[in-house]
């Protein structure tokens, strides 16, 4: 099947945000908003992307230099400075910190184990913002769930004193589609827990390998219900204690966190550009998350995303290239802990979101793009998306259809308010047995990976940037 027949088929199959009706039958190079020398320049991005880029230097730097950057942290700063002094180095134009104020959650010592009927230690790491256990642990049986819908059914006050465990059968796909569903037991079980009684919570990690590296990630407690310790368990630990209820219904396990929260405490996004040579004020965004979890070195989530974006930018500026927009990077503070950075972000800039043009993040990991869809509402904007996929397609990007607007999590507060996004989904199938754990660390990136998908972000980020494209339906 060539282009521009899975174009069509893509026009068939998704929604009206995935039009593609304008310009099929003209010639690759003739498309509204994108002269043949921008092309052109276009193509250069993306064969000079291929060769190398800096992208495994600048998450290597990030994840060596600073290390762990959880949200609120002195690391977090550490690493707002190390991106400040990096990007000022490349000498990007409006490099800059914007500040903003949240309260953190810091872990200081944590564990578990079986104490009856077979002792034996487990390992386990506490969920982010999990309030501690008293200092000698939480002592409990447990009660075990398949499935958060079964801890839903259980009777109120049956669970009273207990240790809940919750399990999942998560399974691996190239683009993570089951962890917004399996992430629930982890974000809402341990209330839904405590609303039955429960003293403390277990989960099975919400990630799809076979390591005893637990996977962390922040809960949310509901106001009016008592708030209980929670932690997740390695997958093979969580085979561990279902094999272990299965032939003995009484499992007691002690669980220990020691835990704190630091009020307001200082967070930033920081902000680089290549400014527009006709209408500067017009932006196109790009980025990727700057903190990460505490376990690992966050190189994976979302120290790839940093060199992949940071690298496009400046393959743009060695090329000597200045777009009609700005093209604006930023690096978004306390993504994993609730995307602050991105609500500060929309705050800041409300009054200038009617120009922010479109917006893509990169927070998948490292692996090959495979795949683009976008949102756009007018025909001319399908138009230039024909023609991002036509300069896609020889390095293994396809064009597909997507039942959201997406763009990545940090672009959610511009989307409600209106700006359109495009994506570049990356080959996620690895990225769950990484993701929040100890083993999310920088020998797990492929070079040549990270440079497909500069190129991919490069090649965007030019052709909307140098047109003068519209991709918001007109206000009536």
């Amino acid at each position: 099947m060539d282009l521009r027949h899975l174009l069509i088929d893509w026009r068939r199959a998704g929604r009206a945000g995935l039009m593609l009706t304008a310009l099929l039958g003209a010639a690759a190079t003739s498309a509204q908003g994108a002269s043949r020398e921008s092309l052109a320049h276009a193509e250069v991005l993306r064969n000079r992307a291929l060769t190398g880029t800096s992208a495994m230097a600048i998450v290597t730097s990030l994840t060596t230099e600073v290390g762990p950057r959880l949200a609120g942290s002195e690391a977090e700063a550490r690493a707002r400075m190390w991106a400040l002094q990096t990007l000022t180095a490349k000498g990007f134009a409006g490099v800059r910190s914007e500040p903003f104020e949240m309260d953190a959650w810091q872990r200081h010592d944590e564990g578990a184990e079986v104490i009856a009927p077979f002792p034996q230690p487990l390992a386990a790491t506490a969920l982010g913002g999990s309030v501690p256990t008293p200092d000698a642990g939480l002592l409990g049986k447990v009660a075990v769930f398949e499935t958060l819908e079964n801890l839903k059914r259980a009777p109120a006050g049956s669970l009273t004193g207990r240790i809940v465990y919750v399990g999942h059968a998560m399974q691996r796909a190239q683009d993570g589609s089951s962890y917004g569903y399996f992430n629930d037991a982890r974000t809402a079980g341990p209330s839904i827990a405590a609303s039955k009684g429960a003293a403390g919570y277990f989960i099975r990690s919400v990630g799809t390998d076979s390591h005893r590296f637990p996977h962390t990630g922040s809960l949310r407690y509901r106001e009016g219900i008592p708030r209980i310790p929670a932690m997740a368990l390695s997958n093979p630990d969580a085979d561990q204690i279902e094999r272990i209820a299965t032939d003995n219904q009484d499992v007691t396990v002690r669980m220990w966190v020691d835990s704190s929260e630091l009020p307001a405490s200082q967070s930033g996004n920081v902000i680089a550009e290549i400014t527009g040579r006709e209408v500067p004020e017009e932006i196109v965004v790009i980025g990727a998350h700057l903190d990460s979890w505490d376990l690992g070195t966050g190189a994976i989530d979302d120290g790839a995303g940093v060199g992949i974006t940071m690298a496009a930018l400046e393959l743009m500026k060695e090329a000597g290239l200045a777009p009609r927009r700005t093209i604006r990077l930023v690096l978004w503070g306390a993504e994993e802990v609730g995307l602050l950075g991105a609500q500060a972000y929309r705050e800041q800039h409300e009054a200038s979101l009617a120009q922010h043009v479109i917006g893509s993040e990169s927070d998948f990991g490292g692996g090959r793009v495979w795949k683009l869809t976008a949102d756009s509402q007018t025909e001319e904007g399908d138009a230039l998306f024909l023609e991002i996929a036509h300069l896609l397609a020889p390095i293994g990007i396809a064009p597909g259809s997507d039942d959201q607007p997406g763009g990545g999590p940090d672009l959610y507060p511009l989307i409600a308010a209106g700006v359109p996004t495009l994506r570049l989904h990356q080959d996620g199938r690895d990225y769950f047995d990484l993701h929040h754990t100890a083993d999310d660390t920088v020998d797990k990136l492929d070079a040549a990976a990270l440079d497909q998908n500069v190129a991919a972000f490069a090649v965007f980020a030019w052709l909307v940037a140098d047109s003068d494209v519209t991709f918001r339906a007109a206000v009536e």
